[in-house]
């Protein structure tokens, strides 16, 4: 019973972090040096308020249905996303992906990515 509960535990962690989106921090870099590509911090305003990536606009997944077309119009253009961790990045490309966007990027967490803009 012991090996069927962990089974289904293990299972769960696993279809919950697919769910969340898989962070790829390598293309989300390459995304970014294209000009048309769009960067979003998907925190809250208050997390936002204590720092960000340059060029990030700030829009929380709850938003996106009001305010992505004009954040980010050509659904064929990149959209690079990114949060604390890269759940709520995950989540919100989910998001994306269902409106139409093609080409959505989880870069993950903020503090992962902050070493590759302060190189720059």
């Amino acid at each position: 019973m012991r090996q069927v509960l962990l089974a289904v535990l293990l299972a769960s962690l696993l279809n919950l972090s697919a769910m969340a989106g898989d962070v790829d921090r390598e293309a989300a870099m390459q995304a970014l040096t294209q000009p048309n590509a769009t960067l979003i911090d998907v925190r809250t305003p208050e997390e936002f308020a204590e720092g960000a990536l340059p060029g990030a606009v700030n829009l929380e997944t709850s938003e996106f249905s009001a305010h992505i077309a004009e954040v980010a119009p050509d659904k064929d253009a990149p959209v690079v996303l990114y949060c604390r961790s890269g759940r709520r990045a995950g989540e919100a490309q989910q998001v994306l992906e269902s409106m139409g966007y093609r080409q959505v990027i989880n870069a993950g967490g903020y503090s992962d990515l902050l070493p590759a803009f302060d190189a720059d």
